[in-house]
């Protein structure tokens, strides 16, 4: 009995044991347990702070792709960049067209050649028909394509009978050929004027000639042309720089240039008569000293590239790239209304201070410059509050201060315009024909295209003949 109760208790013991050991281990799970549900609970909160920085960021994109899509328009067909004009819309009709007070139409050219055609025989009766009066005329303008002319001059010698000595002819061809040269001087003008004119590429040249002239020539042979042409325009070239350097108001501008591969840059000159191009491989300061001089008395208007600020004398920058730069500071913030504000009185004032030019044409040197103060003042007064600021017409209104005395030269001096177009105008051409070869090759080629462009583009400004002057500086001794 003893021993079954001995046992029983054994057995409880140990069931006891066992049961504290599962508490231990139950216990040890539930640690584990909280841990993980911390664990779990700092984990979710991180992941709702991520979610609420998301949303914040889609929030953010979806009011830049609204602003995206309102300057683009509504959706069509194509998708249309921000750079591209809209179509303009046509004017509805009031009534029918008015009636011109005398009729126009084609002009009709000199006639080289008449053909009279007119009935023999009537069609009615077969009478023969004579005299008669004009019942219409019709011209037909016919280009005749001719073969290139190939004239080969044969130098006779002739021996004296009496004496024996040798005659040769000596013949004078400079106003016909440039020095030995195969090719006349009027194709050479023709070659020159249909590159930097028409801006037709070598190979084009050498394929018209050989289509249309049955005329064979290496692009070789059309480059050392070019060439020459270069050659004769030195002396031409370099006084169209110094009638520059005697001008009161010189217009700057540069436009990139490659040669062989690498980049450069085409800078130019002009004024109302003359045009100049020069090519460097740099954009420093120190080519505007270079070309103009450092004496130059005139007044150089240029946009607000820093290389300009090297000429000491009397400076214009062109409103015009100030302007632009104020209506894309717009386009950028359409919402704030007060740069909206600031950048309507910009323009008004510069509107004000052209206008005042040409309203007080008999205005005395003192009155002029007191103008321009007045304008620069209040200018100023506009940009002040913005100066240091975080607003976003804080740059231009630091380029302003920094610019201000050469804003407003036009005003003191009527010479002088606001803006820059006449270089714009003068480097078109240029960045047209970048475009169209992708630049030159060599050295020589860039002096080429920078001589060619100096003469082509004076001619055209001074309204000539550009083929015509051509061929008469190959032609002049």
């Amino acid at each position: 009995m003893q021993l079954i109760e001995a046992m029983g208790t054994l057995a409880m013991d140990k069931s006891l044991a066992q049961l504290q050991e599962i508490l231990a281990q139950q216990q040890s799970l539930i640690v584990e347990l909280r841990a993980e549900n911390a664990r779990l609970r700092a984990e979710n909160a991180r992941l709702r702070a991520e979610n609420a920085d998301l949303r914040e960021l889609v929030a953010e994109l979806q009011v830049r792709v609204a602003e995206l899509e309102e300057k683009l328009g509504p959706p069509s067909g194509k998708t249309v960049p921000g750079f591209v004009r809209p179509n303009r819309q046509k004017a509805e009709k009031e009534g029918p067209r008015k009636k011109r007070e005398q009729g126009f139409a084609r002009r009709r050219e000199e006639p080289t050649r008449r053909i009279v055609h007119a009935v023999e025989f009537c069609t009615g009766c077969g009478c023969k028909l004579l005299g008669g009066s004009v019942k219409h005329t019709r011209q037909v303008l016919h280009v005749p394509v001719v073969p290139a002319e190939v004239t080969e001059h044969v130098y006779l010698e002739r021996e004296c009978p009496q004496c024996g000595q040798a005659n040769v002819a000596k013949v004078d061809l400079s106003g016909e050929v440039v020095g030995r040269s195969r090719v006349s001087a009027q194709t050479m003008a023709m070659i020159a004027t249909m590159r930097e004119v028409e801006r037709l590429p070598i190979r084009t040249i050498q394929v018209h000639l050989a289509t249309f002239h049955q005329f064979a020539v290496s692009m070789g042979e059309i480059v050392g042309i070019l060439h020459l042409v270069r050659g004769k325009a030195k002396e031409m070239r370099e006084g169209l720089i110094e009638q520059l350097r005697r001008s009161p108001v010189v217009h700057g501008d540069e436009t990139s240039w490659r040669e062989g591969g690498q980049n450069g840059y085409l800078w130019s000159f002009s004024s109302p008569t003359e045009r100049y191009f020069e090519y460097r491989k740099s954009r420093s300061g120190e080519i505007v000293s270079e070309l103009l001089g450092e004496d130059f008395e005139g007044t150089l208007v240029s946009d607000f590239y820093g290389g300009y600020n090297r000429m000491l004398g009397r400076h214009q920058r062109c409103w015009v790239h100030l302007l632009r730069d104020i209506h894309e500071l717009k386009e950028k913030w359409p919402q704030d209304s007060d740069l909206d504000e600031w950048a309507k009185g910009v323009n008004e004032l510069y509107h004000r201070a052209r206008d005042w030019v040409p309203s007080h044409p008999q205005a005395r040197e003192a009155q002029r410059i007191q103008a321009q103060r007045g304008f620069e003042e209040e200018l100023m007064a506009k940009c002040r509050p913005y100066l240091g600021s975080k607003r976003h017409q804080r740059v231009l209104c630091e380029r302003v201060e920094r610019f201000l005395p050469e804003l407003f030269v036009f005003v003191a001096d009527p010479r002088v315009p606001s803006d820059n177009n006449a270089a714009e105008r003068a480097i078109r051409p240029v960045v047209i024909s970048r475009k169209i070869s992708g630049g030159t090759r060599s050295p020589e080629g860039s002096q080429t295209k920078g001589s060619l462009a100096t003469i082509f583009g004076t001619w055209t400004i001074r309204g000539l003949n550009p083929f015509a002057s051509c061929l008469s500086l190959l032609t002049t001794p």
